[in-house]
């Protein structure tokens, strides 16, 4: 079909070194990039908004670094540097159709990218600017696909996650300082147990939030280590000796995020390690976040059969047949996240092994399963914060009920009446369904006075033995 003919259809023609093909009339990209539309047709799935900003943030800093190398033509540098920066803005996301499944290199991105800067380009510069040649001037897939998964993933722990997961924490720490008062029914095995206050309670989650955002801090330095140098197996092919440190800095200074050129090219591309063991991190959080949902949907289960220990914000009627019905919608979702990522971790530990000799060649999926895990944990930390436990309302009565009928509180008679009596009074008190005080003034030989004090719920929160 004649050139003209096919523009008339919607469609113009490209070509490439294996020849010609058609590309949609509008479209940003070129022959490559068609190709890899037609070879993948395979899921729904395409690169994230973060890595597409990464792959932008990566031309404007290579065209930038070679111009100061005396590489590339400066108004052609500047075209790149314009049009990149256009599309790590996310100007152009409609124009990166390739499917995540795909070549395992990332090559038909990469090339996705080139072709889209080398379009844009072209329309600002005096000269064509050709997608190998000048956009991915001292670069190859190799390393361009990996230093856009670390620079991605990054970005999005420092400036998303990280600053969400201290929101949910800073959120815990206030609503126990608010709840410091209020002692309530501790359970081990699911069964109760000593007391504790919802400061303490909320404090541990706290805490593990808190441990969290310090795993994912320690994982950080490796994953600011740049493959971004040692193009196609490691060794700097075609790339200017000093191109990748000067790489490094051009990205700090853009981006603000200290980044450095890997200690060993080698490592960088034929590895994933910084990634799985960011997503080991990452699952770390998952594990914590859905520990604290499964405790608040406990807690807020009956509100008449089950514990009723609070009140999660109702936000929507929970059943399309039982009227009246609210569920706890912001933990169940928390926790199918948590599950996700958990699932994702897997799926990067199966990539990452997948290195044969020169290089990883699962990279698009390690890239979309990570920054997934990132954004749904960040999104997530922040809904929990915001819609479960800053509004969550607590039933005192049902706590002081429990309370007074918690058996184990004999504990704290041990050291006054030993352990086989206190065993006996507990036993006594769950069968005839009384309040342990009433038990243990009848079996105990202690004045009620004193059983009142070392019986004291909010007092057993403290620790320590009473005498």
């Amino acid at each position: 079909m004649a050139a003209d003919e096919s523009a008339r259809e919607g469609f113009r023609v490209e070509k490439d070194s294996m020849g010609e093909l058609q590309v949609p009339q509008t479209a940003l990209w070129a022959a490559q990039t068609q190709r890899a539309v037609e070879n993948f047709p395979i899921s729904d799935l395409r690169a994230p908004r973060a890595f597409i900003e990464a792959l932008g943030l990566i031309k404007s800093c290579a065209a930038t670094v070679n111009r100061d190398l005396g590489l590339l033509d400066a108004d052609v540098a500047a075209a790149i540097v314009e049009a990149a920066s256009a599309v790590a803005e996310g100007k152009h996301d409609d124009q990166f159709p390739v499917d995540i499944f795909q070549t395992g290199s990332g090559t038909s991105t990469n090339m996705n990218t080139n072709e889209v800067v080398a379009n844009l380009a072209s329309r600002s510069s005096a000269s064509r600017v050709h997608p190998n040649d000048h956009v991915n001037m001292g670069q190859s897939s190799n390393d361009v696909i990996p230093t856009a998964i670390h620079v991605s993933a990054v970005l999005r722990v420092v400036r998303h996650l990280i600053p969400s997961l201290e929101h949910l924490r800073d959120t815990l720490r206030a609503k126990g300082e608010d709840l410091s008062s209020v002692t309530k029914t501790g359970r081990t095995h699911l069964m109760d147990a000593m007391p504790v206050r919802f400061d303490q309670e909320l404090g541990g989650w706290a805490a593990q939030i808190d441990s969290g955002i310090d795993r994912l801090k320690a994982a950080l330095p490796r994953l600011r280590k740049l493959a971004q140098g040692g193009t196609a197996v490691g060794t700097g092919i075609n790339a200017h000796p000093e191109f990748g440190a000067a790489f490094a800095r051009a990205l700090s200074a853009q981006t603000g995020v200290d980044f450095h050129a890997s200690d060993n090219y080698f490592e960088s591309l034929s590895s994933q390690d910084a990634a799985v063991e960011m997503s080991g991190q990452l699952k770390t959080v998952a594990v914590s976040i859905m520990k604290i949902a499964n405790d608040l949907r406990w807690m807020n289960s009956g509100p008449l059969a089950g514990l009723g220990e609070i009140a999660l914000p109702a936000l929507q009627p929970g059943s399309s047949i039982m009227p009246g019905k609210v569920n706890p919608v912001i933990p169940e979702a928390a926790a199918m996240v948590s599950a996700q990522v958990i699932g994702n971790d897997a799926t990067i530990t199966v990539a990452g092994q997948s290195g044969n000799f020169q290089l990883n060649v699962m990279l698009p999926v390690v890239a979309y399963n990570l920054l997934q895990s990132i954004e749904i944990l960040g999104n997530t930390a922040r809904v929990l914060a915001d819609d479960a436990i800053a509004g969550f309302t607590v039933n005192e009565a049902n706590l002081d009920e429990a309370l007074a009928k918690n058996p184990i509180l004999v504990t704290a008679l041990n050291a006054v009446i030993g352990y086989d009596k206190g065993a006996a009074i507990a036993k006594q008190a769950y069968k005839e369904g009384r309040p342990i005080l009433d038990i243990a003034r009848e079996q105990s030989g202690l004045e009620e006075s004193e059983l009142k004090r070392l019986l004291d719920p909010a007092d057993l929160t403290t620790g320590g033995i009473k005498k």
